[in-house]
């Protein structure tokens, strides 16, 4: 493959899953993670409610399921599952899927009255789940390996520092590990954003990576932001673009970056990715790597649908190793 935009294929029947084809109130139904479980395809979405075009707020955001045979027509589930709100706890959303030693771990975002929490929590039949962590504020984007290291759980996180940071949104990857999921630490710095030459703007996780011969693969996100230009959105002063990146990590030391794809996987592109609650955002919650080689990429589009492509594995390695 000459570029890496010739690497992927977009499923000619996108958007996969639309607020229409939710049976509760649905608006935007975008960032869900997927992942195999048990022999089927399973979709975590997060589905803001109760807006409408032109409109920046919403009543509220719950987490949604659906299933599906193929991992392209998907069947939802009559209701949210999971709607969380406490006097603290404002909503969860943004879930990421993986299934590691038979059961399904979530991870999400948390936003609260004093800050943006990360959360994983674990469920064996998509009804009941344990939250086992919070992170402290402020950070999200967590995806979990689906393998265990030398017996620690291992993620990839995005921490937002400002005071620190010194640039408002030019925000990392983050690696920790973990002997039981619940408390984390061993944090390593994996990809500063300053690394990545197509963003000038933050960085962070997308989906959960898959294991490769060569390396972890992994997808990430990356933002663009130029003031000059005001890009379609429900409301006024938007100016992101929102790219896909891919990179392969180290086996034994996955905050090693092995490679990187020199330019994006993804930019948006076609109609659905450039106009929406947001245009010209693409993030990746599923990333599932089947036995003929063929790799899944389930992606958000424009803030607003869910949609999907596909890929050689072989060719996303070399993309990495190629630089």
């Amino acid at each position: 493959m000459s570029n890496a935009s010739e690497c992927v294929v977009r499923y000619s029947g996108n958007p996969i899953l639309t607020a229409a084809e939710i049976p509760y109130p649905a608006t935007l139904i975008f960032n869900a993670g997927v992942a195999k479980y048990e022999g089927k395809y399973v979709m975590a979405f997060r589905n803001d409610y109760g807006g409408a075009e032109g409109e920046a707020h919403f009543e509220g955001t719950n987490i949604g399921l659906a299933f599906s045979d193929d991992g392209i027509h998907w069947e939802p589930r009559p209701q949210p599952w999971i709607e969380w709100q406490t006097e603290e706890i404002r909503r969860a959303y943004d879930p990421r899927l993986t299934v590691l030693e038979g059961r399904c771990y979530l991870c999400f975002a948390v936003d609260t009255g004093h800050g943006v929490r990360g959360g994983i929590a674990v469920t064996d039949d998509f009804d009941a789940w344990e939250v086992l962590s919070l992170s402290a504020p402020d950070n999200r984007n967590m995806v979990l390996f689906p393998e265990r290291l030398d017996g620690k759980f291992l993620r990839l996180e995005r921490p937002f520092p400002i005071y620190g940071r010194g640039a408002p949104e030019n925000f990392d990857l983050w690696f920790s590990d973990s002997p039981d999921c619940r408390y984390w630490g061993n944090t390593q710095l994996v990809l500063g954003s300053e690394e990545v030459p197509w963003a000038n703007a933050k960085i962070g996780p997308g989906a959960p990576p898959v294991k490769t011969e060569a390396g972890w693969l992994t997808l990430f996100h990356a933002v663009n932001i130029d003031r000059d230009k005001e890009l379609p959105a429900w409301h006024r002063n938007w100016h992101k673009t929102y790219t896909i990146g891919v990179m392969l990590l180290d086996l034994e030391r996955p905050w090693v970056v092995k490679g990187m794809s020199g330019e994006p996987l993804m930019t948006p592109e076609a109609p659905y990715e450039l106009e929406g609650f947001r245009g010209h955002v693409l993030f990746p919650g599923g990333l599932i790597l089947e036995d003929c080689g063929e790799l899944k990429i389930y992606y958000g589009a424009a803030d607003t649908v869910e949609c999907l492509a596909t890929a050689d594995v072989s060719d996303l390695v070399a993309l990495c190793l190629r630089g």
